[in-house]
């Protein structure tokens, strides 16, 4: 088998393909409007009912409208997968494997098809909806080799015994429940999914009620590439409808989460409470969100720093889990690097990502137009106000990127998670009190130190709590494979998703022994 390699990205400078984009792009704008149903045990569902998705860009146009599922599609969809489980666990490794080669090779040939309805649906400019299509593309190849891997070498980790047999085997969990979030639409869906599915399980799929479209055209993939009925049920509906009541069913195995840290720490409390009838422990695989730094160490060139800061707090708007929010710098350098910072951030295009030139895009919908705009305001009390701060949602949900200076440590901008392209800075005296500084959340997912001094870097090696350190580079665009993702404390149970163990969260262990 080939080894893995992470899918190389789209060279947007190169004319052929920005003519392949646009040719892509004009396909799906001729399918905008369409109407999608459920899919439970392979069959099409219309309820009647639909979620209407919208362009965060062009807020007036329709990407498509999505059928609903109710509480009864949901006892359907439990009936379909436990249904398909019976065949589908006992499927060879190779040929589920096969299964998520196959989806990949169907997604690479579609590349900016796929991309194209990123740009549509979730408002992602041409980089960043090609990346997020590349790292889809990584999942599937990396978890079908990663299976593989661990069925052929579970064996060689038992310690032999004379006079006995022994073998052991990671058996599937059973039905579970994937609740993906609207942020990375194609990558985080697939991932989520096919991981489970790989595994042997069979998997309700709740879209995000932003981009349920993307997910349909991922379920498209799967079934072309010869997914049985069963083994993936597409169900989107309303949270408040449907999301409590899917993960505190007694059918349900495991609940695999992302998003917010309120709802999964309510989704993680429900999923505990063992219902009548339940006949196992619920496993929680959740990611949360995080409140991530980046530590700027006296020394550090600062035009390097401002540009890295750029590119982790504004590229899709800061709407990544890994989003540079925080700000940390020594006050040798702290008043020029926030000078240099705000020079960015004035600088940016933001508006409407069909037009290739613009930076960045929208923020998804009304409900995060708001919360990100309270936030501005909350951060004028709180710091100096240096760059962006005006909004707009007239045509679409449009924020310049803001910037706050002079920033207390436990100010709520520097506490709470926004989820937008909002940055606050903050000054400190000495290395030791950054690092302090970046510990002080409650979350611990990401984060960056850029520093010149060896000493500095194995100080934050060992002290800064986060479960995806960087050095000397932006604290977004983690790589399948190569940078495992997940974070501490209440950025989610450090589920490393595209890494080594990750498979093992959706598998038990089987120990059979015989005595010769």
């Amino acid at each position: 088998m080939i080894p893995y390699r992470p899918e190389p990205l789209t060279d947007f400078h190169n004319p052929a393909n920005q003519e392949a984009f646009a040719a892509a792009l004009a396909k799906v704008e001729q399918e905008l409007g369409r109407t999608y149903p459920l899919i439970i045990g392979g069959k099409r569902i219309d309820t009647g009912r639909y979620i209407e998705s919208i362009n965060p860009s062009r807020k007036a146009e329709v990407i498509g409208r999505v059928a609903m599922a109710g509480q009864d599609e949901i006892e359907q969809a439990l009936e379909a997968a436990w249904e398909a489980y019976r065949t589908w666990s006992r499927m060879p490794v190779i040929e589920r494997a096969a299964l998520l080669f196959k989806t990949a090779a169907i997604i690479r040939r579609r590349k900016h098809e796929f991309s194209a309805w990123m740009l549509l649906e979730a408002g992602k400019s041409r980089a960043e909806a090609d990346a997020d299509t590349a790292e889809a593309i990584d999942f599937l190849e990396y978890y079908g080799r990663q299976m593989i891997d661990l069925a052929r070498r579970a064996d060689d980790l038992l310690t032999p015994l004379s006079g006995e047999d022994n073998h052991i085997e990671y058996i599937p969990l059973g039905v579970g429940a994937i609740i993906p979030p609207w942020n990375f639409p194609l990558a985080i869906v697939t991932g989520m999914t096919v991981s489970a599915v790989v595994a042997g399980n069979t998997v309700l799929l709740k879209p995000a009620i932003q981009t349920p479209v993307i997910a349909y055209k991922l379920m498209e993939a799967l079934e072309e590439a010869g997914m049985p009925p069963g083994v993936v049920n597409f169900v989107p509906g309303d949270p408040a409808e449907i999301g409590d009541f899917m993960v505190g069913h007694k059918d349900v195995r495991f609940i695999s989460f992302t998003g917010s840290k309120q709802v999964g720490l309510h989704l993680n409390e429900l999923a505990a409470k063992r219902i009548p009838g339940q006949r196992w422990i619920k496993r929680f695989i959740a990611e949360m969100g995080g409140k991530d730094a980046i530590v700027v160490d006296e020394g550090y060139d600062v035009q390097a720093a401002a540009q890295i800061i750029a590119q982790s707090a504004f590229g899709f708007s800061g709407q990544k889990c890994s989003a540079c929010s925080r700000v940390i710098a020594h006050e040798s350098l702290y008043d020029e690097l926030v000078d240099r910072v705000a020079e960015i951030a004035k600088a940016f295009k933001v508006g409407d990502v069909r037009d290739a030139s613009v930076g960045t895009g929208p923020v998804v919908d009304q409900k995060a137009f708001e919360k990100v705009t309270t936030y501005i305001e909350i951060g004028r009390g709180e710091g100096r106000l240096v760059a962006g701060g005006t909004a707009s949602n007239e045509t679409g949900f449009f924020i310049q990127p803001t910037v706050f200076a002079d920033v207390k440590p436990d100010a709520r901008i520097m506490q709470e998670e926004i989820f937008g392209p909002v940055v606050a800075i903050t000054k400190v005296k000495s290395f030791e009190e950054a690092i302090d500084v970046a510990n002080g959340t409650d979350f611990g997912l990401t984060g960056s130190v850029l520093s010149t001094n060896r000493e500095h870097l194995a100080y934050a090696r060992h002290h800064f709590h986060v479960g995806n350190l960087y050095f000397n580079r932006k604290c977004t665009g983690a790589i399948v494979g190569v940078h495992p993702f997940g974070g501490f404390n209440m950025s989610g149970t450090d589920s490393k998703a595209g890494g080594p163990d990750y498979l093992l969260l959706f598998t038990q262990m089987k120990s059979v022994s015989e005595l010769l």
